[in-house]
């Protein structure tokens, strides 16, 4: 989820009859790998552009059924932009990483990685402020800063599980000097679980750059995304029974695609009620099934950071740089 300062030349298609807002404009293409893929977004499908150029690096989108819209952080610009299909782009929350006085000597400031709780609670992922919080509408609050006392490094991306456990990752992107910042106080990049009771329990920390981050729909299974160039992986770890985790496997390598140029990294990634899954990375948004399978890519053609069900929750909202694109499916989210 890291921004990425690769300047890119995008074309754009514009198709007859489409509303205000930017949807004039579709980004990239479809591939399909099969049927399979077809059946989940059907031939003749297009990325919808919805805003462009208004932010720096979009991430962390998040569906609100109260404001029948979708939020999402543009983390270069410390702020949360709100999208709707009546109003358009909107300022939702300013400071929404980085609350500080003094000047934030980073590129990274703001918040990241979004969810919603079953209270209506906005949880946020904030790299400047090294921590989870949650926003009710009016304040921003602390939820958790430290583990075993020492503080974060800028937590990423998070899922939460039907009883309110909170899975989340923590790399250094959003420290100024990254792995090297003499303020990161801890010697690992981990990922988490803070349980509904508010207890903290690290999970792994044997990867090097943990990223996007999602539950299966039994919840049994934890998709893990590993951000480093030199092993693009998404990991699979069992969930056991008292919500930690079993020894996790590679669901996919994607090394070689992010080696052979294409603009991305394994990033956020979302499921859908059929197991498949939609994971960011290089090139675009790939779709997997439950085996490990490539169904197709949501070939972006820039770098994309993140996705999430909107709507009736058969529309996927994708961040992909400083776009804000939809595709509209024949599944639906979980």
């Amino acid at each position: 989820m890291r921004f990425c300062r690769i300047l890119l030349l995008l074309a754009v298609i514009f198709v007859p009859g489409a509303s205000a807002y930017g949807q004039s404009k579709t980004l990239g293409k479809i591939v399909s790998n099969g049927p399979e893929f077809d059946a989940l977004v059907p031939k003749g499908t297009v990325i919808e552009m919805l805003a462009e150029g208004k932010f720096k690096w979009a991430e962390g989108p998040v569906w609100s059924k109260e404001h029948k819209a979708v939020l999402f952080s543009d983390i270069p610009r410390n702020k949360i932009w709100c999208w709707c299909e009546s109003k358009g782009l909107e300022t939702y929350l300013e400071n929404s990483g980085y609350t500080g006085s003094a000047p934030f000597t980073g590129k990274e400031p703001g918040s990241n990685g979004l969810a919603i709780d079953a209270k209506g609670k906005l949880i946020m992922c904030q790299h400047g402020e090294r921590r989870l919080a949650t926003y009710d509408g009016k304040k921003v609050e602390n939820l958790v800063d430290k583990y075993m006392g020492k503080r974060f490094n800028s937590p990423n991306d998070l899922t939460i599980m039907s009883n309110g456990d909170i899975y989340f990752t923590d790399p250094p992107y959003g420290l100024p000097k990254g792995m090297d910042d003499p303020a990161k106080e801890l010697d690992f990049q981990g990922v988490y679980r803070l349980s509904a009771k508010g207890e903290l329990t690290l999970l792994t920390k044997e990867l090097t750059r943990p990223n996007g981050i999602c539950l299966s729909p039994d919840e049994k299974t934890l998709y893990v995304a590993n951000s480093d160039p030199e092993v693009a992986v998404w990991m699979a770890f069992p969930v056991k029974e008292d919500g930690t985790l079993g020894k996790g496997k590679v669901f996919f390598d994607s090394t070689k695609w992010v080696k052979n140029s294409n603009p991305g990294l394994p990033d956020g990634m979302k499921i859908d009620k059929s197991g498949n899954l939609w994971a960011t990375g290089p090139g675009g948004l790939w779709v997997f099934n439950s085996k490990g399978e490539h169904l197709g890519t949501l070939a972006t053609g820039v770098p994309t950071a993140n996705c999430n069900w909107g709507d009736d929750g058969s529309t996927l909202y994708i961040t992909a740089n400083d776009n804000l694109v939809r595709v509209k499916t024949k599944t639906k989210g979980w």
